[in-house]
């Protein structure tokens, strides 16, 4: 096993625990360790996508176990994502546009795992939106995770947030299902344009598990800690500023 491999397994069992914790499954965090360590855009998408499902369907289940879990919230925005997830999948953007892109939405990532570390939402009122923003926003998010090979949730769960559209249990509950049907869906689209896999995408799948199993098991049960929030949002900071720096 070459010491790329090595690191690169080490960061995505860190990324998959921390976002578990919070019912994410850790596209940025991947994409961000890749982008650290020069793995080739091409190979970048898949590869978040697929550690995004099997990490995605570990915290689908914690979650669900505890009850925190909303069909209605749910079924609408997969019902907007679904298609334009696979549409997003299948389009291969070069890398001149496609690296921006992805920086742009680590840091955003960063800042949002930065300023949100410290606080716990207290709302206890919480209206859920129409049907049509639902689907709407589906849609949007949909797409942007099949295009960059994130699973929507790092959008998806500030908006919720912010809208009080559920408390925050339900909406990581409810993050971990939306992320896992648009991986799905990304990757589905994807394979239509025959995708290259890194030769330690073994080892980097054992990492997720591993850490998407401990980071789901702490976070069904109580919240994550701000410390570690800081230290992921670093890390994506730097990885973001590598990918737009190097378009």
């Amino acid at each position: 096993m070459s010491n790329e491999i090595l690191i690169l397994t080490g960061l995505i069992f860190l990324a998959a625990t921390l976002y578990a914790s919070v019912g994410h499954a850790g596209a940025s965090g991947y994409l961000a360790a890749m982008a650290l360590m020069g793995v080739a855009p091409a190979t970048m998408k898949p590869t978040a996508l697929i550690l995004n499902i099997l990490v995605a369907s570990i915290a689908c289940i914690k979650y669900y176990r505890v009850g925190a879990f909303a069909w209605k919230l749910f079924l609408p925005l997969v019902i907007g994502s679904i298609p334009l997830a696979y549409i997003g999948g299948g389009m291969s953007l070069p890398n001149h546009i496609y690296k921006p892109i992805v920086g742009a939405v680590l840091i955003y990532a960063a800042a949002y795992s930065f300023f949100t570390a410290h606080k716990a939402s207290t709302a206890t009122a919480f209206a859920p939106p129409p049907l049509i923003v639902l689907l709407c926003a589906g849609a949007a998010l949909g797409f942007l995770s099949g295009l960059t090979g994130v699973g929507g949730g790092i959008f998806l769960s500030p908006l919720m947030l912010m809208l009080r559209w559920a408390p925050v249990k339900v909406i990581s509950g409810v993050a971990a299902a939306f992320i896992l049907v648009n991986s799905i869906a990304g990757l589905l689209g994807l394979i239509t344009v025959a995708p290259t896999l890194p030769t330690g995408i073994y080892y980097w799948a054992v990492a997720a598990v591993v850490g998407g199993f401990i980071g789901a098991e702490f976070g069904s049960k109580r919240l994550g800690n701000p410390s570690i929030q800081r230290l992921l949002a670093l890390v994506l900071l730097i990885g973001g500023v590598k990918m737009v720096a190097s378009a």
